[in-house]
C-alpha cells in the first residue's frame, strides 16, 4: 500500500480504488483499517476526480464557520447560504454540533497555546490539539468527532502536522477534512514563521459507504 503522496486528489483517487479493492465488509461500508500516508504539497487540497464533483465553495465555507468558533449550524448556513442535510442530523436540539474542529481547537485556546509551544521552542513534542475526547462521552449522542487530535513538529524548519482520525469516510470526510487541516496548517505557520511542511494523515478506519461504491 502506497504512504506518500503529492496531494490530496492523488490520495484520494488512490485509496479510493484501494477500498474497493481490498477493503472489507463493515458496518454498511468497505474499510481500510489503520491506514496512513503523507501528502507532501498540503495546500493542494482540491479534489478534481470527476465523479466526486468536489465543491470548492463548500469547503470554504466550512472553513470559515470552523474559524467563527461558533458550532451553530445557523452559522454555517448563514455562510452558505444553507445548512447541508448531514448536519441537520447530527446537530442536537439547539442546532449545535460537537464536530465544528475549529469550536473544538479554540476551547482553552489550544490554537494559540501551541502556536506558543512552538515559537519558544521548535522541538517541543506537546504541541498537539485534542479533539474527540472519550470522557465528554455524555455529550456524543447526536455527534462524535471522528478526528482524535492534531499534532505539529518542527523539522528542519518546516512545520509537518499529523492528523489522528478515529473513523473517516473518503468520498465525503476525507476530502472536506484534508481542506480544513491544511488551511490549519497554513494558519499555523503564519502565527509560527515556519514555512508548511508535509501532511501525515492517519485513519484507523478509512472506508466508503456502499452506495458510494455502487
Amino acid at each position: 500500500m502506497r504512504t506518500k503522496f503529492k496531494n490530496a486528489n492523488e490520495a484520494y483517487e488512490y485509496f479510493h480504488n484501494e477500498i474497493i479493492l481490498n477493503g472489507v465488509n463493515f458496518a454498511d461500508t468497505k474499510a481500510l483499517f489503520n491506514v496512513g500516508f503523507t501528502m507532501e504539497n498540503p495546500m493542494e487540497n482540491a479534489i478534481h476526480n470527476p465523479e466526486r464533483k468536489f465543491n470548492t465553495e463548500y469547503a470554504k465555507a466550512e472553513w470559515d464557520w470552523y474559524m467563527s468558533g461558533n458550532r451553530s449550524i445557523y452559522k454555517l448556513g448563514q455562510i452558505y447560504g444553507k445548512i447541508p442535510v448531514i448536519w441537520k442530523r447530527m446537530a442536537d436540539e439547539f442546532g449545535n454540533v460537537n464536530s465544528n474542529y475549529g469550536y473544538q481547537w479554540m476551547r482553552e485556546d489550544q490554537i494559540g497555546h501551541v502556536a506558543k509551544l512552538l515559537r519558544n521552542n521548535p522541538d517541543t513534542r506537546q504541541a498537539a490539539i485534542s479533539i474527540y475526547d472519550g470522557k465528554e462521552h455524555i455529550e456524543y449522542d447526536t455527534d462524535t468527532p471522528c478526528t482524535y487530535a492534531v499534532q505539529f513538529t518542527v523539522v528542519d524548519n518546516k512545520l509537518n502536522m499529523s492528523v489522528y482520525m478515529r473513523s473517516n469516510d473518503l468520498w465525503y470526510g476525507f476530502c472536506i477534512d484534508q481542506y480544513c487541516f491544511s488551511h490549519l496548517q497554513q494558519l499555523m505557520s503564519k502565527m509560527t514563521s515556519y514555512e508548511v511542511g508535509t501532511y501525515y494523515h492517519h485513519a484507523h478506519n478509512l472506508h466508503l459507504y456502499n452506495d458510494k461504491i455502487n
